[in-house]
């Protein structure tokens, strides 16, 4: 049920937008719009929420599904985002099309390009992520934490 709410929500704002309004992102956009803010949205299967802040150095904290980030990373690539969560040998990696109309951010699941999720950028930290978070460095695969050893 949530799910057909979440995708008729979608197809409205789509429909309130004119032809073209949709802006899919580029690595380097979406670098720009993701470091140092907060995403924070639900995913449109079961509709659970998810929160992250991304931090400059590759590390993301905060939550998916309400299950805290522990370890996970982020980076760019030249045309869409990917993440990984886990250590190397249960790593999970997903990557992601970004697109934009006004302040909607419509996540893509790569490849396929089904709709993963809805989201907002919140401007910095609002929800406090990042003091909290623990320090991990990210590995070779995304960025290293300058002064760490890479896992």
């Amino acid at each position: 049920m949530m799910t057909r709410l979440l995708a008729a929500l979608l197809l409205g704002v789509f429909a309130a937008c004119p032809a073209g309004a949709a802006e899919r992102l580029s690595g380097e956009q979406i670098r720009q719009a993701f470091e140092e803010n907060t995403v924070t949205g639900r995913y449109t299967n079961g509709n659970r929420p998810f929160s992250e802040f991304h931090h400059r150095d590759g590390r993301v904290s905060g939550h998916n599904r309400d299950i805290p980030n522990p370890d996970a990373c982020w980076i760019t690539v030249p045309d869409g985002v990917c993440y990984y969560y886990g250590p190397p040998e249960r790593r999970r990696t997903y990557c992601f099309d970004i697109e934009r109309s006004g302040a909607l951010i419509v996540i893509k699941r790569r490849p396929g390009g089904e709709i993963n999720g809805l989201a907002a950028i919140e401007p910095g930290d609002p929800r406090g992520f990042a003091p909290s978070a623990a320090q991990w460095t990210c590995d070779g695969l995304i960025s290293g934490l300058p002064g760490s050893p890479a896992l």
